[in-house]
């Protein structure tokens, strides 16, 4: 039984060939009742029925490539600590974050950490 109900609005602006100009979020716990504006977003979801994911990877035209590397690592990071989370396999999920400290290396990014 859902016994409360939270929202998450997304909001594409797109120019006259269909392509990202602004990308803006809503949601009800964000600490905002003004959306927040994004360059770029990735959305995946489980579909039960299928057994598969659904995608959504947008990003505006203003979003630089540096910004996108920093984008792809800090979602990869988030992720190696949601599958921590949701597995309680911490093998796994630390040669995950492994993985992003290589690819913060290949990339050439510095890390929040100074990495």
């Amino acid at each position: 039984m859902i016994s409360a109900n939270k929202n998450i609005s997304i909001n594409v602006g797109l120019d006259e060939k269909n392509i990202p100009e602004k990308i803006s979020m809503l949601a009800d716990d964000s600490g905002t009742d003004k959306p927040i504006n994004c360059r770029a977003m990735i959305l995946a979801m489980w579909d039960n029925d299928s057994k598969e994911t659904l995608r959504l990877d947008l990003w505006t035209k203003d979003m630089t490539i540096d910004e996108m590397k920093i984008f792809f690592h800090e979602t990869l990071v988030t992720m190696a600590d949601t599958l921590e989370k949701s597995t309680a396999d911490d093998r796994i999920s630390g040669d995950m974050r492994d993985f992003c400290d290589h690819f913060a290396e290949k990339m050439e990014i510095r890390t929040k950490d100074g990495g």
